[in-house]
């Protein structure tokens, strides 16, 4: 096998892990964020973990983050709680800070 070869298969082992490790972030990123907005609309026991696993599903209904601030968005004002989208996208990037940090 030549050595084109071989970091071709070095690439491609590396965009797998690269692809797999972001997988993971994004899911802790929204389990902290599902956490953090169970608290703010003040589930109590079981609906907070069961409020966290709303928030991740509505993340796998379509690519990037709309649903997942769509839905939060819509509980928050189902909830008569005002909150902005950028104070969404805000505690998302904090988040996702955090859910790093938890990989390194």
């Amino acid at each position: 096998m030549s050595s084109f070869d071989d970091r071709k298969k070095s690439f491609e082992k590396k965009f797998v892990t690269d692809q797999e490790l972001q997988f993971k972030i994004t899911g802790r990123r929204n389990k902290y964020f599902g956490q953090w907005a169970a608290e703010k609309l003040q589930k109590k026991d079981q609906d907070i973990e069961t409020y966290i696993d709303e928030v991740i599903k509505a993340d796998l209904k379509e690519a990037g983050d709309m649903d997942l601030i769509s839905k939060v968005l819509e509980d928050f004002k189902a909830a008569s709680q005002y909150i902005t989208e950028e104070e969404i996208k805000t505690k998302l990037n904090e988040f996702l800070e955090k859910a790093k940090a938890d990989f390194q």
